[in-house]
C-alpha cells in the first residue's frame, strides 16, 4: 500500500512539474528569454536574400518508360522451395509472367493452383500490387519479391 501510494504520489509530482504536451500548436513557446511573441509580425528585412526561391516541381506526372524485353527477378527462397519470376515487357506494359522456379513435390498441388492466379494478378495490376493466392502464402510472397526485382530491372 505504501509503495503504491508513493508511486502515485511521485507520478503526480512529476506531472505537476512537467505536464504532458497535448497540443501540437507551434505558437506555444517554452518559458523565459527564448519565448517568441506571435502578437506582432516580424519586421521586414532590407538585406538581400541569401538564396533564391525555386519553383515547385511538377506533381508526380510520371511517364512510363517504353521498356521492352524479358526480365527475371531474383530467386527467392521460401519455406517450401525457391520462387523466381520472369516477366515479358512490351512498350512499358507487362505482357506475360511465368515462374522460372516454384515449389514442387508435396506442395505441387498448391503451386499449380497459385501460379495462374499470381500471373493473372500481375497482368491485371501491371505492378507489384498483387493480392496473392489464398492457401499459398509462401509462394505468393516469393512471387511478390521476385516480381519486384524483375520490375526494377525493367525500370517499371
Amino acid at each position: 500500500m505504501i509503495i503504491a501510494g508513493g508511486t502515485l504520489g511521485g507520478l503526480g509530482a512529476v506531472l505537476a512539474i512537467t505536464p504532458p504536451q497535448l497540443s501540437t500548436s507551434s505558437s506555444l513557446a517554452v518559458g523565459g528569454a527564448g519565448a517568441v511573441s506571435t502578437a506582432t509580425p516580424p519586421k521586414a528585412s532590407t538585406a538581400a536574400p541569401t538564396h533564391k526561391a525555386t519553383p515547385p516541381k511538377a506533381a508526380a506526372t510520371k511517364t512510363p518508360k517504353a521498356a521492352s524485353g524479358v526480365f527475371s527477378g531474383p530467386s527467392v527462397y521460401v519455406n517450401y522451395g525457391n520462387v523466381q519470376v520472369q516477366i515479358t515487357v512490351s512498350n512499358g506494359r507487362i505482357t506475360n509472367a511465368v515462374a522460372l522456379q516454384a515449389p514442387s513435390g508435396r506442395n505441387d498441388r498448391f503451386t499449380s493452383m497459385a501460379i495462374p492466379i499470381l500471373k493473372q494478378q500481375t497482368l491485371a495490376a501491371q505492378s507489384d500490387q498483387i493480392q496473392g493466392a489464398s492457401g499459398a502464402s509462401y509462394t505468393s510472397y516469393g512471387w511478390f519479391k521476385s516480381l519486384q526485382g524483375a520490375l526494377a530491372k525493367a525500370g517499371l
